[in-house]
């Protein structure tokens, strides 16, 4: 049989893992064994970041909403236990984005939770 070389898919192949370590520096963005090693790296970096990004997103928020209701004399768990207490359905992103845009409007929320807090509710025993 004839001896069959692997020029194209060969080359091709490389090319893929070269485009993947794009922007890497040194060695990585020009040989193919560490440019593999680094661009499998980075995706592994890039998957892990990506659920990070919501942690540190909603710690954000969260962080926004307490400063914002204890301008308002509540703090957050105070603030969260009466909003679902008064039914309202208002998400933290949703909330933060309220507390850092239309004060008037947050302030109009926190007085409505305020009313819920200060009712006498039933004791645990």
């Amino acid at each position: 049989m004839a001896r069959v070389k692997t020029g194209p898919k060969r080359k091709n192949k490389h090319k893929k893992i070269l485009k993947g370590a794009k922007g890497h520096y040194g060695r990585r963005k020009n040989t193919i064994r560490i440019g593999r090693q680094s661009a499998e790296k980075a995706g592994q970096y890039a998957y892990i970041h990506r659920r990070m990004k919501k942690r540190d997103f909603r710690s954000l928020w969260i962080q926004r909403i307490n400063a914002a209701a204890r301008m308002h004399g509540l703090t957050y768990s105070q603030f969260m236990g009466g909003l679902k207490k008064t039914g309202l359905q208002l998400d933290r992103k949703a909330l933060a984005a309220i507390a850092f845009d239309d004060e008037k409007a947050f302030e109009a929320i926190v007085k409505m939770v305020a009313e819920e807090v200060k009712k006498p509710g039933k004791k645990a025993a």
